[in-house]
């Protein structure tokens, strides 16, 4: 028989992950009064948190007591393989719903460098990456390209194929500078001035000729006699890529992969009147190391607040909506949205949903700040921008050091 108050729902879920084939991920058993049980465990709404995991692209949401990543694949059943990347951390704490775990499985890839040949499992599908942690130094002026084979046979290759054509190393002065390495694609002297985009002179000599193959470690010479020039090694910008992300927090910067900083020579011509520099113009410039973009996601993700009455009186305070989920962060691990007259446990003399230190301070915000939310949260919009630049810096802040 069935009873409207005590009905039991069971819900399997199972995917197909990665290599291998995993069944029944979890089973989840809905009782009345709000109780779950999950990996064999009786979850309250106070005790679980809500974990989505995705693996490969694939997502599945679920209540959990784990205390770790670790713990929670571990009750899951979930088999991470040795190369498989996990993100966060197995060590990282579950300590907020909505956590997010990411699974990557290892796939084997070829690599193809010359004549050299290394098979390997990986969990990157960018080119780059996968040299880099397989231990290959790649420059910028190499060209990776990254395929899935079609014929195992002739190929002799199962999974992907990374193809490694490596730019050839040469050297070159410039109007009397310090030989500097180069590394290009270009098949002759000419090819590589354009590339570089390296203008002659009137008057200026190139050796070898423009029309000299390209060969490893040639060494060119653009020279001009009876010119005063001076040469200084400069840092060049890198650029920023940034895609958006729709499953991390809104405006949440993740760095994949950092910048690097390029270098350029720069050749002056200088004027000098008895023996001092009067004037200076750029005679060239060659960027001699490439920078290297810096590899980032925004997050999209519109944040879930749960209270009504938090939204409106976060509202109230004049914060905007694009800020909510960091006074929530920040709320939630300070006094909390239902700490308006909450005192600091150890004493310290910290009070408020803020956790203000004096309390006292909120004063400048209005004479009701001992009980008033809104007051409360206007003195703490105040603090976070003035001190933190924005509420993002002070979610930045506290996710660092644990404190604000």
């Amino acid at each position: 028989m069935k009873s409207a108050n005590n009905s039991i729902h069971t819900k399997l879920k199972s995917h197909i992950f990665g290599i291998g084939v995993f069944a029944a991920l979890f089973a989840f058993f809905f009782f009345a009064g709000g109780l779950v049980a999950a990996n064999g465990q009786s979850l309250g709404p106070t005790d679980s948190h809500i974990v989505s995991v995705y693996i490969d692209g694939q997502e599945t949401s679920v209540p959990t007591r784990a205390t770790t990543v670790d713990e929670f694949l571990s009750r899951a059943n979930i088999k991470i393989n040795a190369y498989d990347l996990v993100e966060p951390s197995l060590n990282t704490p579950i300590d907020a719903n909505n956590f997010r775990i990411q699974i990557f499985r290892a796939k084997p890839v070829t690599i193809i460098d010359g004549p050299n040949q290394q098979h390997i499992l990986t969990p990157y599908n960018n080119a780059k990456l996968i040299a880099e942690k397989a231990g290959y130094v790649v420059y910028p002026e190499d060209n990776l390209t990254l395929t899935t084979t079609t014929n195992f046979v002739q190929d002799n290759i199962i999974g992907d194929k990374l193809i490694i054509n490596r730019a050839t190393p040469i050297s070159m002065s410039l109007y009397g500078t310090p030989p500097a390495i180069y590394r290009t694609q270009a098949k002759t002297v000419g090819d590589f001035l354009k590339e570089r985009n390296i203008q002659i002179a009137t008057g200026a000599t190139v050796t070898p000729g423009e029309n000299t193959s390209i060969s490893a470690n040639l060494p060119i010479f653009v020279s001009k006699y009876g010119e005063t020039v001076v040469s200084a090694t400069e840092t060049v910008d890198f650029p920023v890529n940034t895609t958006n992300d729709p499953l991390t927090t809104l405006n949440q910067i993740t760095v994949i992969t950092p910048g690097v900083l390029g270098t350029k020579q720069v050749t002056y011509q200088v004027e000098l009147r008895d023996g001092k520099e009067i004037s200076r113009k750029v005679l060239q410039e060659v960027v001699t190391v490439q920078p290297q973009a810096q590899i980032q996601t925004r997050g999209t993700k519109t944040p879930d607040i749960s209270s009504t009455d938090a939204v409106a009186w976060m509202r109230a305070a004049g914060i905007a909506d694009s800020d909510f989920y960091y006074v929530d962060f920040i709320v939630g691990h300070e006094g909390g949205w239902g700490g308006v007259q909450k005192w600091n446990k150890a004493g310290s003399g910290a009070y408020g949903i803020c956790q203000a230190l004096p309390a006292s301070k909120m004063a400048s915000a209005g004479s009701d700040y001992m009980t008033n939310p809104v007051t409360q949260l206007k003195w703490c919009n105040g603090y976070a921008i003035s001190r933190y630049g924005s509420w993002y810096g002070a979610f930045e802040t506290w996710n660092r050091q644990g404190w604000w």
